[in-house]
């Protein structure tokens, strides 16, 4: 099992939970009691602790080794997913994956980030980390969607998109601009989710949508914390500094007005109950949508450009 350090002392109760439960006899009444009173104190003492993490302890939650990724949500809530392939000019980046997918009747176009769960998978998707024709190919994507008339839902989950040289060389920062730009005037709905990290332009290059929202457990910044704490301080020593004064937390993200929602996790983490949380997430998304499709295109791209134009701007 995977605990990061401040969810081990309510493993420690439930292990003792799991002992007790074991070794009980049904008809000793003062041992149901116990067990019951320990029940509730594991309850209660994940309620406070997950009700008062601090930004750096979001943001390991949001890289639980354990967590969903955009594949998990997929096969979870659609039930005809097609996976679609390249870019048309490069090749075909496996840090980013789409394709067509059937939610309660409706086809949605599904676009996002996939990381690994083992050395060789991280390598194989680049760590979450998308080159160029990765941006390419959602645009790709998200264009075909456009033309057949099916809503974009796109899941956010990379440290940012890939630093290399190569990357470079293939215009990792036009490719990035391209895709805001375009998202901008698409004509159907787009509803973006963030599911883990969020930073920088790698995740904003296909995050400009109808609907930005954000599980409970994620951050969305600039920069990651560490990086952060590297450039100021010249160690990471203060990344748990940073986290706080980036203000990167989805409820710091809805305070300021730069997501339109939060999407609650289970209790403990989207790792705890993946199906409560893709159950959450299809919710979300078929909400959003009758929402967004009662809307001409006109409509939404008009809302779409105001809400982003809106955003950093200081009125004293």
């Amino acid at each position: 099992m995977n605990l990061l350090e401040f969810e081990k002392p309510i493993a420690e109760l439930e292990s003792k939970l799991a002992d007790m439960k074991q070794l009980s006899d049904d008809s000793d009444e003062n041992v149901t009691k116990a067990i019951q009173a320990l029940d509730n104190k594991i309850t209660e003492l994940k309620k406070e602790t997950f009700e008062n993490l601090t930004g750096w302890q979001r943001v390991q939650l949001s890289r639980h080794p354990d967590r969903p990724y955009t594949q998990d949500y997929i096969y979870e809530i659609t039930t005809d997913f097609i996976e679609l392939h390249g870019d048309r000019n490069v090749g075909d980046d496996k840090a980013m994956i789409g394709g067509l997918g059937t939610i309660e009747g409706q086809t949605f176009m599904i676009i996002g980030q996939q990381k690994g769960r083992n050395t060789k998978q991280r390598q194989m998707r680049n760590f979450g980390m998308a080159n160029p024709e990765g941006y390419r190919k959602a645009l790709r994507l998200m264009k075909m969607a456009e033309k057949f008339n099916k809503p974009i839902v796109t899941f956010i989950d990379t440290p940012g998109a890939f630093p290399g040289l190569e990357a470079e060389e293939r215009g990792q920062g036009e490719a990035i601009a391209r895709n805001l730009k375009e998202m901008f005037m698409l004509k159907v709905p787009v509803i973006c989710i963030i599911i883990g990290e969020g930073a920088s332009g790698g995740a904003l290059g296909i995050a400009i949508g109808d609907r930005v929202l954000m599980l409970e457990n994620t951050w969305y910044s600039v920069i990651s914390p560490e990086s952060c704490s590297s450039i100021l301080w010249r160690s990471w020593d203060y990344k748990e500094q940073a986290a706080e004064v980036l203000k990167l937390t989805a409820k710091d993200m809805l305070q300021n007005k730069l997501i339109d929602g939060i999407v609650k996790e289970p209790l403990g983490g989207a790792h705890t109950d993946i199906k409560a949380m893709a159950t959450e997430i299809k919710r979300i998304i078929i909400e959003n949508y009758k929402e967004l499709s009662k809307l001409s295109a006109q409509e939404r791209v008009n809302q779409r450009i105001d809400k982003f134009c809106a955003m950093g701007v200081v009125k004293e």
